[in-house]
């Protein structure tokens, strides 16, 4: 008979998802999720089909429903050390989206669900006279999220708040 398990899945998510956002996926050793978890090796591959690789697409999974709504104010939040450690969306992109189809799809939907929820924000924003008529809200939208991903990109380096704000006020320029 199989031993209960002594630990919560979905904290050993969250904390998977704090070393995979700080290290990457490739820096983030197992070693380095058993430290950070407390859980055995042996554990891990039991609670997370694929070993590593399953436990950080549910990491992915966890970061896009919890952890990016808390950054929509974004040049506050890359001022900070935790904002210059980007997004763990934008750094998986840069790693692994290109030779990971599976990376690639999380990715790709979590940005749909984004473009929608701006595209969705800027039809209304057109009905109540705030932005525009001459403003297509699908494609305004779409660069929005480009520019976001670029900005999460960018605030890595440490630029200042003012290159921040400049890359924001222009994203965001001719919506009147």
């Amino acid at each position: 008979m199989a031993r209960p398990r002594r630990f919560d899945p979905d904290e050993v998510v969250d904390r998977s998802m704090r070393e995979f956002w700080g290290r990457g996926y490739r820096e983030t050793s197992v070693d380095d999720l058993v430290e950070a978890t407390g859980v055995r090796p042996g554990s891990l591959y039991n609670a997370f089909p694929g070993g590593k690789r399953g436990l950080f697409l549910k990491a992915l999974d966890r970061y896009s429903k919890l952890v990016v709504p808390e950054k929509l104010g974004l040049v506050d939040d890359l001022t900070t050390p935790e904002g210059r450690m980007g997004c763990l969306m934008v750094n998986s992109t840069v790693e692994l989206a290109a030779e990971d189809s599976e990376v690639g799809a999380i990715v790709r939907n979590h940005m749909r669900r984004l473009e929608r929820n701006a595209e969705r924000a800027l039809r209304n924003a057109q009905r109540r006279g705030e932005i525009g008529e001459h403003v297509d809200p699908r494609a305004k939208a779409v660069q929005l999220m480009a520019t976001g991903m670029g900005l999460m990109v960018v605030g890595k380096t440490g630029p200042g708040r003012q290159v921040l704000e400049t890359i924001v006020e222009a994203a965001f320029a001719g919506l009147n």
